[in-house]
């Protein structure tokens, strides 16, 4: 049995506490039906709930299973210890006030610190949490209103905020939940472990995790890979783009957000399916559940109007869900079913000629999915049930049912406004395996995951986690970086430091002219007006040294015949890891915002993968008859900096611009931040 199976799936509910938040768990265990003891405890009520109180815990029947503690937080470390000490299976947190609000709080810090001792190996979900709803077995252990329903099987949600627990509950998708789970401040219990937990119920088909701070990233690398062992997708919405929802976060539960790009990153190499709407992560949850991972994004798009099929021709634009060109064999059956008038297509618009007729309906739908199709999609909105009739589209569903039979291939039925999907309809679909998809841009979206989810592959070696961060931090010299990734392979050029102006002259002579001339002691050397390129002379290097703004110099060759300029960066995050960047560099980095980013560490296979995936990946190629840069030159001087890295530690090492040659990838400048106590 595992750890957390007597608090999740209880034989007996124990509620602490009688105020509105306990009384509430209890009604709405009575109201959900769930099948075991249910009790209370409360020194002085006479009645909660229709229940008589216990009023001390020695007066139970016996240990009970799980417990809802609903006292203060100081009363809730010595109700928790209790529980420990006569066996209770786990218990809900409720309270607030201790680490989740101040992480320099004393005093809530030393809370905290109590809380887990009292609670020792005993599982405790909180604090600062509502607990959880576990629609498979009736288990409410919870002190408000929720919109779910008993189900047999569906996706696990876990959240950080109660609030947004509600609201997904409220759903009328059609989406079957199977648990709803708030972790809180996660003194003890990480959403991690819960997500292992659940993962271990067969009747759980997916999980949805919305996460204002990943926390324990290993925790976190072990559910990603279980959840692949089992088939069990993950979605995760994770907030924190913003600075103000980083702040919002730390506010509310000490969740450490951390970058977006090493969100992006940590997801993607995981396997993780990142949406970034709420709608987004139902529908892709409810796609996951009925259909399944995706083998492609190749889908078939089908509707009556030609208004519907430009929706869906426009939406899929930008984004990676294709619609492939009908095959002979496509034309020629679809030309049978529809006549000569219909114009045939991918998205395809059947007109209403074969409206109400199920048979050709299904024939038209079976013959657009042949071999390369993921999924179908059927565009209909359902009209108003409450002034309108729906019999009429009743034969498409029939159709959908038909066609999605004979071919083997999955068919959603797409309404493209999500009101225009009816809740019962939805359900319906569900229960007949049918996909209900409620929006265009949410099943854009949906299918671009599912398919990113299906083709995912488990990451190579566990993630190169971050030194702490230190409390002070000393910035290398360029020279001085330069000679640091030079030791583990990064190829620089020839240089020489002058420290006066007398002795840049001489400096240039031992490099070799023509030399690049750059003034210390700034990151940004433009703007500075601390770079001169290409000196041919010892006049020019004279002259181009006094009219910089410093009397220190670096003296270096003049790199030539550059492909194209590349950035590589790697950043401590240690929300996620260490994030590496690539991107096109130079004085064209922020302007051209393009770049693509991994967490460390990494191979050669993954590096050329994310080159291929940068805007400026043609020109490296070689573009319009021009020569290419040496691809792998490029990748070895990714593979030096990751050296350096691994070897070190450091806070942040860039690499701008790497120039990309035909016959080779020399750093022309670089940057090392390191903690005053690294090696």
């Amino acid at each position: 049995m595992g750890r957390f199976d007597w608090l999740l799936r209880p034989r007996s509910i124990l509620v602490v506490g009688g105020g509105t938040w306990g009384a509430e768990v209890l009604r709405q265990c009575q109201k959900i039906g769930f099948q075991g003891d249910l009790w209370v405890l409360h020194p002085t009520k006479d009645e909660i709930a229709g229940l008589k109180p216990y009023r001390k815990l020695t007066d139970l029947p016996r240990a009970p299973d799980a417990v809802y503690v609903g006292v203060n937080r100081h009363a809730t470390i010595d109700v928790v210890r209790d529980l420990r000490a006569m066996g209770a299976g786990g218990a809900v947190c409720f309270a607030s006030g201790f680490q989740e609000a101040l992480q320099e709080d004393a005093a809530a810090a030393d809370l905290q610190a109590a809380l887990l001792e009292a609670a020792g190996d005993m599982p405790i979900v909180g604090p600062n949490c509502y607990g959880f709803l576990n629609y498979l077995d009736g288990v409410a252990m919870w002190p408000d209103q929720h919109g779910g329903v008993m189900v047999e099987s569906g996706v696990a949600l876990i959240t950080q905020s109660s609030n947004i627990a509600i609201n997904l509950t409220m759903q009328r998708r059609g989406l079957p939940i199977s648990y709803v789970i708030t972790v809180g401040n996660q003194a003890q219990t990480t959403f991690a472990e819960v997500g292992l937990a659940l993962l271990d119920d067969p009747r759980v088909t997916a999980l949805g995790l919305h996460i204002e701070g990943i926390g324990d990233l290993r925790a976190f690398e072990s559910l990603a890979r279980q959840a692949h062992e089992m088939g069990k997708p993950i979605v995760a919405l994770k907030v924190g783009r913003s600075a103000q929802a980083r702040a919002a976060t730390v506010s509310h539960t000490a969740a450490l957000a951390g970058s977006d790009a090493g969100a992006q990153a940590l997801f993607a190499r995981l396997g993780v399916g990142q949406v970034e709407t709420l709608s987004g992560f139902l529908e892709t949850l409810k796609l996951l559940h009925v259909v399944g991972p995706l083998p492609s994004t190749n889908v078939a798009s089908m509707s009556c109007s030609g208004g519907e099929a430009s929706l869906m021709a426009d939406a899929a634009h930008d984004s990676p869900v294709t619609y492939p060109p009908l095959s002979d064999a496509q034309t020629t059956a679809l030309r049978a079913v529809l006549g000569p008038m219909v114009a045939l297509a991918n998205p395809l618009d059947y007109y209403t000629y074969i409206w109400g007729d199920v048979s050709a309906m299904a024939a038209t739908f079976g013959a657009m999915m042949d071999a390369r199709m993921a999924l179908g999609l059927v565009v209909l909105d359902f009209p108003r049930g409450d002034r309108c009739s729906i019999a009429a589209w009743k034969p498409v569903i029939a159709a959908v049912a038909e066609a999605q039979e004979t071919s083997g291939k999955p068919i959603a039925l797409l309404s493209s406004l999500v009101e225009n999907m009816p809740e019962d309809v939805a359900q319906d679909l569900v229960a007949r395996r049918i996909l209900p998809f409620c929006g265009i841009s949410e099943a854009i979206e949906a299918i671009s995951l599912a398919a990113a989810i299906g083709q995912a592959v488990p990451p190579i070696g566990d993630l190169l986690l971050p030194a702490k961060t230190p409390a002070e931090v000393l910035t290398l010299g360029e020279a001085e970086a330069k000679d640091a990734l030079a030791t583990y392979g990064l190829t620089v050029p020839r240089s020489c430091k002058a420290e006066s102006m007398d002795a840049v002259t001489d400096a240039a002579a031992r490099v070799g002219y023509p030399v690049v001339l750059k003034g210390e002691g700034f990151a940004h050397k433009t703007e500075a007006a601390a770079l001169a390129l290409d000196l041919a002379t010892p006049e020019a290097v004279m002259a181009a040294a006094s009219a910089m703004p410093v009397t220190s110099f670096l003296v270096e060759e003049m790199v030539a015949g550059a492909v194209a300029e590349l950035l590589i960066g790697v950043v401590s995050d240690p929300a996620h890891g260490y994030v590496l960047t690539l991107a096109a560099g130079g004085v064209m980095t922020e302007l051209m915002d393009d770049r693509v980013s991994l967490l460390l560490p990494v191979d050669l296979p993954m590096v050329r993968s994310a080159l291929g995936k940068l805007r400026v990946f043609p020109v490296l190629q070689g573009y319009r008859g021009k020569p290419g840069a040496d691809i792998a030159a490029i990748i070895d001087a990714v593979m030096a900096v990751q050296a350096y890295v691994t070897a070190h530690r450091p806070q942040e090492v860039e690499v701008n611009p790497l120039i990309c040659r035909e016959d080779g990838a020399i750093a022309a400048d670089a940057l090392i931040v390191k903690g005053v106590c690294d090696d």
